[in-house]
């Protein structure tokens, strides 16, 4: 949840090919089993992911150990070098290459950036996984036109982010089908912001994440599930840090949360309904999806 993962994938979008992001939480054998699935070419990985209190998680063992696994073998692997915690030892011999300084090759050379590659409606823009809770995970391709035309019409009309100056926040992973969606493509193509956000609706560093993103940044909708909103409630029943973020109207450009994935109970919806209608835009809604 960096912004080179977003870079790659619309770099990837914009040469025509098709990308088919990995949650990092995996395990090597569930991730050597999309590899054979969707036989890449390529890898592109950070380092390391940092999930708050937990500290920094190596994906080194996760990349190496699935390649391994796996009937196909990826020709590269792209390692994104976060300080927290380094890929050491990367090999050339396996294809591994070190990302951040083939970016600063190709800028020291003047390599140029190749237009667009025009592709058919029907052509695929990415694939993506099923959870697996029904059997084998399944891998779903999405295709271009269909897919930017749902997006396109649900981010103006159902989440109401109509354009530049509009800022949309999905508390997601680029690894689900929401981040994809939410995160890059739909904001993107309303020509809205997105705010990227690494890490948990508590204990990075409180529960106060979630309301200092939106206040600081200016959010006018956010996206997330009910799970979050119970660990926040949890932590913070009083909801302290949200009044502590509402003072001097520090959340009113917020006009609507929204709440999808799994069952809502009314006391959530009602909860944050009341703090919407008290501290944020006037007609702000909460909702549950």
């Amino acid at each position: 949840m960096i912004p080179q993962a977003l870079l790659a994938l619309l770099a990837i979008a914009r040469l025509g090919a098709i990308h088919a992001v990995v949650f990092g939480g995996f395990s090597a054998p569930a991730l050597a089993q999309r590899i054979d699935g969707c036989t890449p070419r390529i890898i592109m990985t950070a380092s390391c992911g940092i999930e708050g209190a937990k500290g920094p998680a190596s994906y080194k063992p996760m990349i190496e150990g699935a390649i391994e696994r796996a009937a196909h073998k990826p020709e590269k692997v792209f390692v994104w070098q976060r300080e927290k915690l380094r890929w050491d030892g990367l090999n050339e011999e396996k294809g591994q290459r070190n990302w951040g300084k083939m970016v600063r090759s190709a800028r020291s050379r003047g390599v140029a950036v190749k237009e667009c590659v025009a592709v058919k409606s029907n052509e695929g823009v990415y694939i993506i996984y099923t959870s697996g809770t029904t059997g084998t995970p399944k891998g779903v391709l999405r295709e271009t036109a269909g897919h930017l035309v749902g997006l396109n019409l649900s981010i103006r009309y159902l989440f109401g982010i109509k354009g530049p100056g509009d800022v949309m926040f999905c508390a997601s992973d680029i690894g689900w089908v929401v981040g994809h969606s939410y995160i890059l493509y739909a904001p993107l193509l309303a020509g809205a912001t997105t705010v990227l956000y690494e890490g948990k609706p508590v204990g990075t560093p409180d529960a106060s994440a979630f309301w200092r993103v939106i206040k600081d940044y200016k959010v006018n909708v956010m996206f997330t599930a009910p799970t979050a909103l119970r660990a926040i409630r949890k932590e913070d029943p009083e909801s302290k840090c949200f009044k502590k973020a509402a003072e001097n109207g520090g959340l009113q450009n917020l006009r609507a949360l929204f709440l999808a994935g799994e069952r809502s109970e009314p006391s959530i919806v009602t909860m944050y309904q009341a703090l919407l209608s008290e501290y944020c835009a006037e007609g702000a809604v909460v909702n549950d999806k």
